[in-house]
This record gives C-alpha cells, structure tokens and sequence, in this order.
C-alpha cells in the first residue's frame, strides 16, 4: 500500500474523512464506529492484510464499524494536529519517530491496552501514551531477475547502472523516507557525512516519492532496481511480487544494519469516541491479533509472549547477520526538522 496516498476502502467501511468535518455527518455523530488514522503497509492489496483481519475480526465481535484513513507517518500526524480544536480520529498508527512527535504535541492520551505489559519496555512510550501493535523493520528492496545478487553497500548504489533505477521514499513525509536518513546517518558517523553521502547518490535518484509503497511494484516490473521500504510491508508484498528481494545496505568495509520501525498506536486526545478506540487498541494487542501479525502481515509480533510462526522464523532468518541498532529517537524527534531541512539542501530537493 502507498505510504501517504489517502484512499477509501470500501471493503471495510473505510471512508478518507474530510478535514473538517461537519458534526452532523462526520464520524463523530456515530456512536457505534472507531475511526482509525494510520501509515499504510498493514492493509493488504488485495485485501488480505492485517488490518483485513483484525478489523474485520473486531467488527464481528463488537458491532463496532471501523473507518480507516491511511497516508505517510508525518501526513497522518499533520492532518492530526489541523484537527485538534474538533478531533477526527480515535486512534492514530504511524511509525516512529512521528509517533513521539504525536505525543510531543499533545495528540495522545494515556491508555494501557490489555497486553501491554507483555509489550518490551522498549517499544512503548514510558508515560503511556503509545504502544507497538506490529514490531518490523527497515530495509530495502531490489528487483531479483535483474539483480541476481542484492547490491552489498550503500557505495554500490552510486554506480551508474542505478542511474535512474533508484528511489526512496521523501524523508519528513513517508515513516520509511525518514528511515533512510536515520541509517545514513548512523552508518556514516554523523549527519554531515551522511547528507554528503546522499547528494552524490541524488544522481542515480529518480525524484522525490511521497508513497514508499508504490515503489515496491516498480522494482518487481524492473522500472527501479533498488527502493527503500521495510520489512514487514515488503515481506506481504512478496507473496504477489515474485521479483522482490529484501537487503540491508552496508557501509563499505561494515556489516549490513537496521533497526525496528515499529507500527505503534494510541487513544487520540479528545477522541470522539474514547471507549470504542480503547475496545480497539485492546483488540489490536489480543493474543488472536498478535498471532496474526506474522501468519498474515508478515511482521513480528509486538506482544513477547506470542510464539513464532513459520512466517517469523522464515523472517528472522532474513535479518541474519544484519547488526540491529537503536536509534536515539528522542534526538531524532527534536531535530527532525533540521535534519530533512538538511537533506534538502544536500539534494536540492
């Protein structure tokens, strides 16, 4: 799924809701719906995703309508904060670090979830107010047929045969954009090393893409070679793309590195339906959802005392060798503006 394109989907009584909405026909005046804001990646192409199921699942067990709206991490917190004097959504799922900078600005209330304390300290807000619901990671793609063996280091990617055959994502829009600058600049030492990395790449750069997504089908038809993405939505997308490869870039000379960009969610403050949200993120956390991160959305688990499945083994495997690092999230949140404003002015984007 695109990473920022807001879209209906009908299949579960999903509308993408005006930005303001008037009180007698908005969600709000309906009691017996939760509207959830969210990244995309956990909605299936075609409608066998995650988000398919549990929803689907949540509806059946609670008469509780879901209606979704799905952009970038940073589009759903932006339409979140336009909204705060009359908010719009229960629940709002973006991956770090807009989830801190949701919380920063005041968008999230504190709510413990049902399951939460199975949930790593790590991959929860200390005060309350967010959860991991889906662990992943991020990664990148490239086309199998065309690139027999995946490109080892991020100084491969400068050789002119990327030319553009290249893309990611726009850090400061798209969740997994951002994660681009994040590993860059832990992989270089340091923001100024990183964005001097990133201008000579902006040669092979095909241009600015606010969906991270769509550039999964791109490089399985061999339009790119190589795109940004991550590892739970590339994995789902795998199963109906049979050109796409899942690699870790390398600084030359290093090991290949990630780091978890989880799917996390919280109540949103004022939400106009507070106990239908919290009904939801306590489904969301269940031991039936969590099982089915991994069966049917080809991620891992947030809930550590849910067993692997095949899926989950099959994506550890993957990640084997591949050195995971934790980012400082709360620096990240704090200059996340300079940091893009930075990338600008390296790429001239």
């Amino acid at each position: 799924m695109p990473r920022n394109a807001l879209k209906p989907l009908a299949a579960l009584a999903v509308l993408a809701l005006p930005l303001t909405a008037c009180s007698g026909t908005s969600a709000a005046s309906d009691e017996n719906v939760v509207t959830v804001y969210s990244a995309d990646g956990l909605k299936g192409e075609n409608g066998d995703g995650w988000y398919d199921q549990v929803f689907k699942d949540f509806e059946k067990e609670t008469g509780i309508k879901v209606e979704y709206v799905e952009g970038g991490s940073g589009e759903m917190v932006q339409r979140t904060v336009r909204e705060k004097r009359n908010p719009q959504a229960d629940v709002l799922v973006t991956l770090p670090p807009f989830i801190q900078q949701a919380d920063s600005k005041g968008l999230l209330q504190k709510y413990a979830p049902k399951g939460v304390d199975r949930v790593s300290g790590a991959d929860k807000a200390a005060n309350g107010t967010w959860t991991a619901v889906v662990n992943n990671y991020f990664g990148f793609v490239h086309n199998t047929k065309e690139l027999k063996q995946a490109p080892a280091t991020w100084e491969d990617l400068l050789d002119a045969k990327y030319e553009n055959k290249l893309q990611y994502s726009t850090p400061g829009v798209a969740g997994d954009g951002t994660a681009v600058l994040i590993k860059a600049m832990h992989d270089f030492g340091g923001e100024q090393p990183a964005m001097e990395y990133l201008k000579k790449l902006q040669a092979n750069n095909v241009g600015p893409s606010a969906s991270t997504g769509k550039l999964a089908p791109k490089v399985d038809k061999g339009e790119l070679l190589v795109a940004n993405g991550d590892v739970q939505m590339n994995y789902a997308q795998s199963k109906s793309m049979p050109n796409l490869g899942i690699w870790f870039p390398a600084r030359e000379g290093g090991r290949p590195t990630t780091f978890a960009l989880p799917y996390a969610a919280g109540l949103v403050t004022d939400a106009p339906h507070t106990g239908n949200g919290k009904k939801l993120l306590d489904h969301l956390l269940g031991q039936k959802a969590q099982r089915q991160v991994s069966e049917i959305g080809g991620g891992f688990a947030a809930r550590q005392d849910v067993k692997a499945t095949d899926a989950a083994v099959a994506l550890t495997k993957l990640m084997d060798g591949v050195e995971v690092f934790e980012p400082d999230w709360n620096d990240i949140e704090e200059n996340l503006t300079s940091y893009i404003d930075a990338w600008k002015e390296a790429t001239g984007s």
